[in-house]
């Protein structure tokens, strides 16, 4: 006995050595120079006029993903119904794609209607808000093409919101948005108010509306949908049938109180929203994992500028020279945040997910250019790991987070 013993010990102990070391198995980094991709191939040159100066490829330092086990295709995913992916062109405007997509979902999985909507209507009375808000505060406020998540229940409520068909955005003939000028006019526009002193709001916003009629065209005031005739508040209200105050801002970091509401201390908050629910790094990762498999997709933002983050592979990773799994925890997160090396560069929205060696990895729908490289063009694979460190929020339905909720009424009571 006490051989079979010793000997059955001896085999479980290799197996868990064995199984230890796969799993610490270490990335090994590379130097890779840059490729030209959808961006460079097809963008640019659907842009009449526009010639970037030709940049010196560098060299990253990346993971070498050869003999990897990686996600091949968006059907491995078990997702929910969105639309097909749309390619933000040549703007900052990732916000808005992301977050109209999630909305998009989110009428069809509360009504069963298959909607595109305007993300161009979005951005233009985002762009107006921004300048009405540059002028009230004498030219301290951010006017950047970036924006949160919540801008776009923000902008709905006060302009509502239009089907695609009725606005693009685009001039004719022009395929992609490109706001690069416009956005530069605008600016340098609202720097000579400052610089002159030339504060009156009125004239201001007519100003900026016209050089974004100019680029964009001006946004309807009614239009027919349906063979129905709607405003675009009647449109929200009437045939969307949205509840906007239903959505809820999820963030997770350690320099604003845990079970408060905070305002998230980014650049592209510009207008200082403080609603966002501040949890626990672990109460964040099992409200998300919870959501998606309850058939809630989500609108989320944070950093895509890794090592383990890459086009041509469809992968976000975190390598192990960076961190391993074991120590991504709170304070690995906000060490990141804290030294900018986590920013809030990019809005995506998560539509899937699936289960692979113990471990989830989600199916991010994506109008960067990066994500039309290869392969399922507009979709990226997170691993569950970059989302606990790299993620940073993501917006919601109130009742998948329901039980989040329900804790931060108790702090109050």
């Amino acid at each position: 006995m006490k051989t079979s013993t010793l000997i059955l010990t001896l085999i479980l102990t290799f197996l868990f050595l064995s199984t230890s070391l796969a799993q610490k198995e270490k990335n090994r980094g590379v130097f890779e120079e840059e490729k030209d991709g959808f961006y460079k191939n097809e963008i640019l040159k659907n842009l009449d006029g526009v010639n970037e100066p030709e940049k010196e490829k560098k060299k990253s330092f990346r993971i070498d993903f050869s003999g990897m086990d990686l996600p091949k295709s968006k059907d491995e995913f078990t997702s929910y119904w969105f639309n097909d992916p749309v390619s933000q062109g040549r703007t900052g405007t990732c916000w808005c794609f992301s977050t109209t997509s999630y909305f998009e979902s989110e009428v069809y999985r509360l009504h069963q209607k298959k909607v595109k909507l305007s993300e161009m209507y979005t951005v233009y009375w985002e762009y107006v808000e921004k300048a009405k808000r540059y002028i009230k505060e004498r030219g301290n406020s951010a006017f950047e093409e970036g924006s949160e998540a919540n801008a776009v229940p923000r902008i709905w409520k006060m302009y509502g919101i239009v089907p695609a068909e009725s606005y693009t955005g685009l001039m004719p003939g022009q395929n992609f948005d490109d706001h690069k000028t416009m956005h530069k006019e605008m600016k340098s526009y609202l720097e000579n108010v400052k610089a002159t002193y030339a504060w009156n709001e009125e004239e201001a916003i007519k100003v900026i509306k016209s050089i974004m009629n100019h680029y964009m065209g001006e946004p309807p005031t009614e239009f027919t949908f349906d063979g129905k005739s709607f405003s675009p508040k009647e449109f929200l209200n009437d045939y969307l049938k949205l509840e906007l105050n239903n959505y809820v801002d999820i963030l997770s970091y350690m320099q604003q109180p845990y079970y408060q509401q905070v305002e998230y201390e980014v650049p592209d908050n510009w207008w200082h929203s403080d609603i966002y629910y501040n949890v626990p790094l672990n109460v964040f990762m099992d409200a998300m994992k919870n959501a998606i498999r309850n058939g809630y997709t989500m609108a989320i933002g944070g950093d895509v500028s890794e090592a383990g983050y890459d086009s041509w592979n469809k992968v976000g990773v975190i390598p192990t020279f960076d961190i391993h799994s074991e120590y991504i925890d709170e304070s690995a997160r906000q060490f990141r945040f804290s030294n900018g090396t986590t920013t809030d560069d990019h809005g995506i929205h998560l539509v899937g997910y699936m289960e692979k060696d113990g471990v989830d990895w989600y199916l991010i729908k994506d109008s960067g250019a990066g994500s039309r490289n290869t392969g399922d063009q507009g979709y990226y694979y997170y691993h569950e790991d970059y989302v606990k460190l790299k993620i940073m929020d993501f917006m919601v339905h109130k009742d998948a987070v329901e039980n989040l909720l329900k804790k931060f009424k108790e702090q109050i009571e």
